[in-house]
């Protein structure tokens, strides 16, 4: 039985203003189950690839494919199974936690019965119930981050995409971030992130792909590119070779 692929990438690039590509012929592809690090310095093109797979950044080559739907043609059935973490989520700071999440499920039509549930969970989950009620520009970035990350899981998401998600998490709720990005991948959703925390990467991922001023350099399995070495000895050893 084949495997099914939530999130293909095809000979994408991306260039600024006609200078050096930011991103060049990437080839990669995330299957249902899968926990996918995306690694690479800063400047490598992790943040310019991840911002066109989920629509934000248009791009000059290639094609991206998210549960059978092209993200250039079909943007809105990609969206409508996608959740995106960016690293410095931008919340409405006006409304309060609850109604930023109740807004949030307004957009994807889910049901009182399910958000309910659902906030409420998440909301026990990453230890923020007592703060709903507040406004978000009262939160800390700790905070903030968490409520992103709930407004990202409510509709079920089958691709989770983060960049950088464990930036600004207290250690428990990078622990129930864990847990939860590996029950999504059990229920047969896909993960897809990027991080500079290789020992993180390491015990979480199945999956990776290294990036070097914007072309891929390796992707495979964990196992694949480690060959019982740690993942900063075999990435280091793949980024100076």
């Amino acid at each position: 039985m084949s495997e099914q692929t939530i999130l293909d990438i095809r000979h994408y690039s991306k260039s600024y203003g006609g200078e050096r590509r930011a991103a060049d012929d990437v080839t990669l592809a995330v299957h249902a189950g899968d926990i996918y690090g995306f690694i690479g310095h800063n400047g490598a093109g992790k943040s310019t690839t991840i911002r066109a797979v989920v629509g934000v950044l248009d791009f000059d080559e290639g094609e991206i494919f998210i549960d059978g739907h092209s993200v250039r043609d079909e943007p809105v059935a990609c969206k409508q199974v996608t959740a995106y973490i960016p690293d410095n989520p931008d919340l409405y700071e006006s409304l309060t936690g609850i109604q930023y999440l109740n807004f949030v499920a307004d957009v994807f039509g889910m049901s009182g019965e399910q958000r309910e549930e659902r906030i409420g969970r998440y909301a026990d989950l990453f230890q923020i119930t007592d703060a709903l009620g507040d406004l978000i520009g009262s939160y800390s970035h700790g905070m903030k981050q968490k409520v992103a990350i709930i407004s990202a899981l409510i509709h079920d998401p089958k691709l989770l995409v983060l960049d950088e998600p464990f930036v600004g998490l207290d250690p428990t709720a990078t622990y129930t971030l864990k847990e939860i990005m590996r029950e999504l991948c059990e229920r047969g959703a896909a993960v897809f992130f990027s991080t500079h925390v290789l020992d993180v990467a390491e015990k979480l991922c199945n999956k990776v792909a290294i990036i070097k001023q914007g072309r891929i350099i390796f992707s495979g399995s964990m196992e694949e590119l480690t060959e019982g070495h740690s993942l900063e000895e075999a990435f280091l050893e793949a980024d100076h070779a």
